[in-house]
């Protein structure tokens, strides 16, 4: 079973997302911000992080950036979904070093098709 780590700051986000995946069968681990999540990514090594952009403590730009710069963690798939859904935001997401970016809202079954896409690529 693949882990998933999600990252939201929001609780209903949060529990929503993690709802979805664990009702697709993937292990789920959640973190509200970016600093919690560093430190789950680099002890639990999940298979795909799904991280939201604006968090306290430490900015999804800057999560992706840190985990891909990280030798332990440099490999794990990453999703930015995001409330911020301008091209120029996609595209910023994607330099920092996501495999994929989803805009919120959005439709359940693209996040779960777009983590079993990057799954099946690792």
């Amino acid at each position: 079973m693949s882990k998933i780590l999600v990252v939201e700051d929001s609780k209903t986000q949060r529990e929503m997302i993690a709802n979805l995946l664990h009702n697709n069968q993937f292990e789920v681990v959640t973190a509200n911000n970016g600093l919690e999540a560093l430190s789950q990514a680099e002890l639990l090594h999940p298979d795909l992080v799904i991280l939201d952009i604006i968090m306290p403590k430490m900015n999804g730009y800057e999560l992706c950036r840190k985990l891909r710069d990280n030798p332990d963690t440099w490999d794990i798939n990453i999703i930015m979904c995001s409330s911020k859904s301008t091209i120029v935001d996609r595209h910023w997401g994607l330099r920092q070093g996501a495999n994929a970016y989803i805009s919120k809202p959005f439709p359940p079954e693209d996040l779960v098709d777009t983590v079993k896409e990057l799954l099946k690529s690792k």
